[in-house]
């Protein structure tokens, strides 16, 4: 029997038992058996204080404890999860079950866990009476969220007009996305920095063997968004997710390891939110009618976040790019189409199109015979030709090791598509807004 099997023999329910909404910070309660966790987020008692309609925000914290609890049902995945502290509707069932499942594809497939929709999880509402509201608030301006890599920075400049109004929203703030901030000319006040923190008790049991794997992090980003923007009085989320989060990973399958950076994550973000709390905040991504390509070409055009821009997983909490990694090797082949050999150097500490022992990793992102690294990385068509534009720039000179297989491949004699006017009209860009991108 496999350890998903075993775990669910073991552990039938798992409970969400209790959440509490304090002046600065919100904690939830979850249980499997006689395993309690309590994640908290903290922040500043400013941040809530203002929220037009108490009862909202409670429903809203409610369900932001909905979008945490997959992080520690997956230690176990009991069948059960019971919900004592919040009403769900059999819709609202439905959506969260959506969620989770396709959420979990990477979870799944690493741990090799053969399951479906209908039987990995039976959803039990301690009340089906939603609470209903207005939805009467209105907004102004956008509250971005900041990452701290070149996407968000593009949503920064794109939205610059508007910085009077706009607010930057930081989830476990750090150097990179503070630094970005900074450089956008968003002073302290105008930065709400968020603090959540992992129950050390999920961490245990992952030393003891229990189950662990990549969760839908970008809906626990929504939902937390979504509550700062409505108690500060945004009109807007402006999200930095493009049209090539949309591509799986895994050859022949749907599984995607950005599925709450996909389109058809946030038409279901925004349905639920238009649906359950209210119109106002609208969740949108500003780039999604664009492709990486594009956004790399964009990224490049503001060097003075050159120095402060981070977006590699391994290196965020020394705020360096490791340079070891799928990540940086795909942001590094990006920058490369753009950028000569020295400044690309100065940013990553080495030239990575040098090293033998990045081919596995570069083949993942260039090859259609391999799978995509499991990353926030762009399409294969995409790479391929900022590889082709890059081996064009230096065309005078000798390329470096992986580039020059490169171009020697038979990938290379396809002359990659021109994605310059790339537009996915798959968008819910504000219509004004849409000239800023065509």
């Amino acid at each position: 029997m496999d350890k998903f099997q075993q775990f669910r023999e073991k552990h039938n329910e798992f409970v969400y038992e209790s959440y509490e909404v304090n002046n600065d910070s919100f904690v939830f309660h979850f249980r499997i058996d006689d395993h309690s966790f309590a994640p908290k987020w903290s922040f500043s008692p400013d941040l809530i204080k203002n929220a037009p309609d108490k009862e909202l925000l409670d429903y809203a914290v409610f369900s932001l404890g909905m979008s945490e609890l997959v992080s520690y049902w997956k230690c176990a995945c009991p069948p059960v999860v019971k919900i004592n502290c919040g009403a769900l509707d059999h819709e609202q069932v439905k959506w969260w079950k959506k969620l989770y499942f396709n959420g979990l594809g990477e979870f799944f497939y690493r741990n090799d866990i053969q399951t479906d929709i209908d039987s990995f999880m039976t959803i039990i509402p301690c009340s089906e009476s939603v609470p209903k509201f207005s939805g009467n608030n209105t907004g102004e301006g956008f509250l971005i969220p900041v990452g701290g890599g070149k996407d968000s920075v593009v949503t920064l400049e794109l939205l610059k007009e508007y910085k009077a109004q706009n607010a930057c929203y930081i989830l476990n703030p750090r150097g990179a996305t503070l630094n970005c901030a900074h450089t956008a000319d968003y002073s302290d006040d105008r930065i709400i920095g968020v603090r959540r923190t992992i129950d050390k008790q999920l961490l245990e049991l992952n030393t003891m063997g229990y189950l662990n794997g990549h969760t839908p992090i970008s809906s626990v980003i929504a939902f937390s968004a979504w509550i700062f923007a409505y108690c500060n009085g945004k009109k807007y989320i402006a999200l930095s997710n493009e049209s090539s989060a949309n591509e799986s990973n895994i050859n022949g399958t749907s599984i995607n390891h950005q599925y709450s950076k996909s389109t058809e994550f946030e038409s279901d973000f925004r349905y639920y939110t238009k649906t359950y709390f209210s119109a106002v905040p609208e969740y949108f991504s500003m780039l999604r009618p664009w492709s990486e390509w594009q956004i790399a070409k964009k990224f490049v055009t503001y060097p003075k976040y050159f120095p402060v821009f981070q977006s590699c997983n391994v290196g965020s909490k020394t705020d360096t790019w490791c340079a070891d990694c799928a990540k940086c090797l795909y942001v590094y082949i990006m920058l490369a189409a753009f950028l000569p050999d020295e400044e690309l150097i100065k940013i990553f500490g080495k030239n990575m199109l040098e090293k033998e022992e990045y081919r596995d990793l570069f083949n993942g992102l260039v090859y259609q015979d391999y799978n995509k690294p499991f990353e926030c990385v762009g399409t294969k068509k995409e790479i391929n030709l900022a590889l082709f534009r890059a081996a064009l720039k230096r065309e005078n000179h000798d390329l470096p090791l992986l580039l020059r297989d490169y171009m020697n491949s038979e990938e290379a004699d396809k002359s990659p598509e021109n994605l310059d006017d790339f537009f996915d009209e798959n968008n819910f860009v504000p219509q004004k807004l849409l000239t800023l991108l065509k």
